[in-house]
């Protein structure tokens, strides 16, 4: 294990490969296919975005290279169009502090609440947020509710003074510039249809992050392992392995199946069995059932 830990070659060429299918994926959907019949360019662009925001959380932790600025230039293209890049890489790196996981205020990614701030949301916005807590929920309304959320708190950061949160959207600028230029000159898909792919793609990372991290006393029992061997597994970089990510954060991605099979109890003793055996077990458990409420069960509500 030791070695898959601390020693990394100069060039991850599995991680590189997958930027080329990425890349090429975008570039053919966009295009060619999106010609021929729509609908598949739609699927195709749609993959390819998604797979972007993997490759993005892989550069964020310093791969493929070992110069982290060779690293951004590869995901400077902001395909996906709503996230910052430098936002996303801040606020994600905090979240790796595990004594916050599921924190209402200091986890950046969660979506649990404060028990005294549900108590006083308005109805309508309690039947957004528990239908957003059921799968089918997260993929419909969650890539729009998270957008919403993200930006009002970035905006209230900038608002008092956060020169950090400003110059992640100033980046985002010249990044998303390219996306839009593509999709204005070069792409073959209707605006609508890039549009959609980008939410869809979004709605795809939503089947992720919905369970990665539950309510827990011990930090080290809040993080999942989803043992999953098809194709979401893939575009999702085995970030489904979540616990062996969380304990080991600079492993590439093609090394984390690795990990968990050679040392499967020991990580699985870790995270208190908080384990699912695929993606279709949490389809089928939780396509219409929420399986956490919305407000921290263990918050205190004084």
């Amino acid at each position: 294990m030791s070695d898959l830990r601390h020693t990394r070659p100069l060039i991850e060429w599995p991680t590189l490969a997958m930027f080329g299918l990425c890349y090429g994926g975008f570039v053919v959907g966009t295009i060619w296919v999106s010609t021929w019949f729509l609908p598949l360019g739609i699927v195709l662009t749609t993959l390819a975005i998604a797979l972007h925001s993997s490759l993005t959380h892989e550069v964020l932790h310093g791969h493929p290279f070992r110069n982290q600025r060779l690293n951004d230039l590869m995901v400077f293209p902001a395909i996906g169009l709503a996230i910052p890049y430098y936002r996303f890489r801040d606020t994600h790196l905090a979240h790796h502090c595990d004594s916050i996981l599921t924190d209402p205020y200091d986890d950046p990614e969660t979506n649990y609440l404060d028990p005294a701030v549900w108590d006083d949301m308005p109805g309508w916005k309690r039947a957004v947020r528990r239908f957003n807590n059921t799968l089918v929920g997260r993929l419909l309304v969650g890539p729009a509710l998270g957008q919403v959320c993200f930006m009002t708190a970035d905006w209230r950061q900038i608002a008092a003074g956060d020169g950090a949160v400003l110059r992640g959207w100033l980046w985002h600028i010249p990044m998303l510039m390219i996306a839009i230029w593509w999709m204005m000159s070069v792409s073959q898909l209707p605006i609508w249809a890039y549009l959609l792919s980008a939410y869809a793609a979004l709605s795809i990372l939503k089947i992720r992050t919905f369970l990665e991290h539950q309510a827990h006393e011990r930090c080290r029992a809040r993080t999942v392992i989803i043992d999953d061997q098809g194709p979401l597994a893939w575009i999702f970089l085995y970030n489904s392995l979540h616990v062996v990510h969380h304990m080991h954060p600079k492993v590439a991605w093609y090394n984390l199946p690795k990990l968990f099979r050679a040392h499967r109890e020991r990580y699985l003793s870790r995270n208190d069995s908080y384990y699912y055996r695929s993606y279709g077990e949490i389809f089928s458990r939780y396509f219409f059932k929420a399986k956490d409420p919305v407000p921290h069960p263990l918050w205190p509500r004084d």
